[in-house]
């Protein structure tokens, strides 16, 4: 593990593992028995971490000793309580620094400690903290973050939007009338002859090599057939 303090790619899969745990602990979990219980694709080697840095299991993923009593109690509230003191005890530097206030500490100051503790960059740091926040509603300390929904509701979700969508089709089908007609509306307009005027330019190009009675015949011949003409 490059840094001293676990981080996940997600908080939906640690909290799916830790509860799979609390329903059957296998002698060994390693990143091939989260890929057969499909839990967390691609993510699994981060899961595993986090779980040796806690004591859930050790080194070879054996099923820690201590991990076997906490895991094998059914009320919420006494896993709760046992499993807190895993978690405080791998974090502890950081309850050191900050004492019980941990459990509860802004992300801003959780992602500080996390940077300046293990050098880590601003995107690891802040994945450190959230797995800490996920650990920390573990032990009963926050709201528990909520897995996604199976795709089977999603899809009945979608099929509810596309009923509900069509009776606005067809009011906007309706409409289209109306809006025809409305275009169809004859239009009074005010009968009103305005003067029209029109300008008319002229461009002449004069031989450069003409004498001056050229020039004279040609704006002799404008003048008769464009500009005293009746």
């Amino acid at each position: 593990m490059p840094y001293k303090h676990p981080y996940t790619l997600g908080n939906t899969g640690l909290v799916q593992v830790i509860q799979q745990l609390r329903k059957a602990f296998p002698p060994t979990v390693t990143a091939e028995t989260l890929k057969k219980l499909g839990i967390a694709p691609n993510n699994e080697s981060y899961l595993i971490n986090t779980l040796k840095f806690i004591g859930v299991i050790d080194n070879d993923g054996n099923k820690a000793k201590e991990a076997t009593s906490i895991f094998s109690k059914h009320d919420n509230d006494e896993f709760a309580k046992a499993f807190s003191g895993l978690v405080q005890n791998a974090y502890s530097e950081l309850f050191s620094l900050h004492g019980d206030e941990s459990w509860t500490l802004e992300t801003g100051k959780l992602i500080s400690f996390f940077r300046g503790s293990d050098e880590s960059s601003a995107e690891v740091g802040k994945r450190q903290a959230s797995t800490f926040q996920a650990l920390a509603a573990l032990a009963g300390y926050a709201q528990i973050p909520i897995t996604k929904q199976p795709t089977v509701k999603a899809v009945a979700k979608n099929d509810n939007n596309k009923n509900n969508a069509k009776p606005q089709e067809k009011k906007v089908q309706q409409a289209l009338p109306a809006k025809k007609a409305e275009q169809k509306t004859p239009v009074h307009i005010e009968k009103k002859v305005r003067d029209l005027g029109l300008t008319v330019r002229i461009e002449i190009n004069l031989p450069a090599v003409a004498d001056q009675e050229t020039y004279n015949m040609i704006f002799k011949s404008i003048r008769e057939n464009l500009i005293d003409v009746e």
